[in-house]
């Protein structure tokens, strides 16, 4: 039996480290609008200051969580903690629902019942929102990880909104079209909510350890029985730890006097896969499988 194993450590550490500095930044950004609100006494800035007050809880958790994915494997969990990152996508994906199905159902009856805005008092804050949050997701964009995405969205939520806030805030100052404002909250949550399902649909693939989506089984089994010495393969699974890790192990069946050699070719052919941890068990022609083989 062979093991192969790539640690993705210095991946896990930039993940916990891109979410860090969405943290940071966020929290910010929770003090200007709080500063901002009370220079301007916009009971609309304060009630977002309480809402970014909330993303930065989410985001303490999902950063919580990243870091505790990026330790060792132990006794306890014995392929490591790399899903507890999944925990953190599943937990923010359920933030971002429940806060953009509150909008939607706010910005429905303000669309029935428009309410007057500040516009220039938006505009400067809604500048400085876009500024602070964009730098954030622009270092978010760069990850991979489902946490990582969740989070993403998380701040991406905010960049949008405040685009609509700005966008608003120039158009009141020249026409008197309060109407627009629940409108973008209603395209924005929209958005939002289609990028929660997905990642929500990833995150569920991975928990059922379903085939990893960017693999091509039939191509990857191609590859493995085009090898010399493989007479056939059989009991193969694959899955994924957090969509970044796979995990492979199958049994050949193989009358071959260097077994080292077969193991590291099959390894080779695994690495193009990101497949981390390859298992291979091998088994003279002669020999039935020990195993529920299947």
């Amino acid at each position: 039996m062979a093991h192969n194993h790539n640690h993705q450590n210095n991946h896990g550490d930039n993940a916990t480290k891109n979410i860090s500095v969405a943290f940071f930044l966020n929290l910010f950004f929770v003090v200007v609008e709080v500063i901002g609100g009370l220079y301007t006494n916009s009971i609309a800035i304060l009630s977002d200051a309480l809402h970014d007050f909330g993303d930065c809880l989410s985001l303490a958790v999902a950063w919580a969580l990243q870091k505790k994915a990026t330790q060792k494997r132990d006794h306890k969990y014995t392929y490591g903690y790399r899903r507890f990152s999944l925990l953190g996508s599943i937990f923010l994906s359920g933030v971002l629902f429940i806060s953009s199905a509150i909008v939607l159902f706010e910005a429905g009856k303000r669309i029935f019942d428009p309410q007057e805005v500040s516009a220039h008092g938006m505009l400067g804050i809604a500048i400085v929102g876009i500024i602070i949050n964009g730098a954030a997701a622009l270092r978010l964009k760069k990850g991979s990880s489902l946490n990582e995405r969740a989070v993403f969205l998380h701040i991406m939520e905010d960049v949008l909104g405040w685009i609509a806030v700005l966008i608003v805030s120039i158009v009141m100052m020249f026409a008197s079209l309060p109407v627009l404002d629940p409108i973008l909250s209603i395209a924005i949550s929209l958005w939002v909510l289609s990028n929660v399902f997905r990642n929500m649909h990833d995150t569920f693939r991975i928990m059922l350890q379903a085939t990893p989506e960017n693999i091509d089984m039939e191509d990857l089994e191609k590859k493995l029985n085009a090898v010399e010495e493989v007479l056939s393969i059989h009991d193969l699974h694959l899955w994924t730890m957090d969509g970044e890790s796979h995990i492979m192990t199958f049994h050949v069946v193989s009358a071959t006097t260097n077994p080292e050699q077969l193991k590291h070719k099959i390894i080779n052919i695994a690495k193009p896969f990101h497949i981390d941890h390859v298992t291979i068990e091998i088994e003279k022609p002669e020999t039935h499988c020990q195993h529920n083989c299947d």
